[in-house]
């Protein structure tokens, strides 16, 4: 098997604005606005990147200005993009968020669109190179019936799925429901994320109720109270690191690429819980969606 793993999913051109003064609704006001490449699997690949690994990112781009930005920037970190396309009449992926005077976010708007155009019929021409990795990583940015997909034939591939927001975590349980294997690797939800596609209140009885379902790890975050981990049999809730937040933005990107370097490098659960724990902690410390110095804090 080969050493590289192997992430599916959207890049966006991120517009970030870091409120300066109190928000005051309908008004503008002071901050700095920032422009890059983000997206979360592209977060993914490049956390990924960071850590040492060799990433081959499958997603496609837009055709336009922003979307030859994304290309670029992609290469210049060293990520594999001969899965990837260029839509010729696509728009790139757009995602706008303003964050307060501490780093949480008070509002996002995800124009993910473009992301409907991995189909199975797209991962079936690539399927080859990526069940040749030594891990997949995914997000539900992508149409069910693709991650449907992706849990039917990543077969002896581990498969990690970060549900992304509560709009777009619904697909994965779609997904699996029709699937004919049933069988995930790896979950990864926020407590909001897990409650709306379990309505449970709990992360226990959320992750009792995904691993019912197929699901052979699940992770679910907890802001500053850690995270929750079960296998089915066995469960953990780990307490998050002390840190001085400087953004939100990316913490759960982080995580999961946390998860799956643990993963290449053989920790077994619970503790790979701890490396995403390390590389959301790592996330938090900056300004950026992407630490660059993510690696020292592993």
């Amino acid at each position: 098997m080969s050493e590289y793993i192997t992430v599916i999913g959207g890049v966006n051109m991120d517009i970030s604005a870091a409120l300066t003064a109190p928000f005051v609704p309908a008004d503008s006001v002071p901050g700095q606005v920032t422009l890059g490449c983000g997206g979360v699997a592209r977060n993914i690949a490049h956390n990924l990147r960071l850590m040492g690994h060799e990433v081959k990112f499958v997603s496609i781009f837009g055709g336009e200005t922003f979307g030859e930005m994304c290309w670029r920037e992609c290469q210049a970190i060293g990520l594999d993009l001969t899965l990837s396309e260029r839509g010729e009449n696509l728009r790139n992926g757009l995602y706008l968020c303003v964050n307060d005077q501490t780093g949480d976010m008070i509002a996002a708007v995800a124009d993910t669109d473009i992301v409907d155009h991995i189909t199975p019929t797209f991962l079936e021409k690539r399927i080859g190179e990526i069940n040749a990795a030594a891990t997949v990583v995914a997000d539900t940015n992508i149409p069910v019936e693709s991650l449907q997909y992706l849990i039917d034939h990543c077969t002896g591939t581990p498969l990690f799925v970060d549900t992304v927001s509560t709009a777009k975590a619904p697909r994965i349980i779609k997904a699996l429901q029709q699937s004919q294997s049933k069988r995930l690797h790896a979950l990864k939800l926020n407590l909001m994320e897990a409650q709306a596609v379990t309505h449970c209140d709990t992360a226990m009885e959320a992750a009792q109720r995904l691993t019912s379902m197929g699901v052979k790890e699940v992770y679910i975050t907890l802001g500053s109270d850690g995270v929750f981990c079960s296998n089915g049999s066995r469960h953990e809730h780990l307490k998050a690191i002390p840190t001085r937040v400087l953004n939100t933005t990316g913490a759960g990107d982080a995580f999961i690429a946390g998860l799956a370097h643990a993963q290449m490098c053989r920790v077994p659960f619970p503790e790979c819980a701890q490396t995403g724990l390390k590389a959301a902690h790592a996330t938090l410390l900056s300004l950026q969606t992407v630490n660059p110095d993510i690696k020292k804090y592993l």
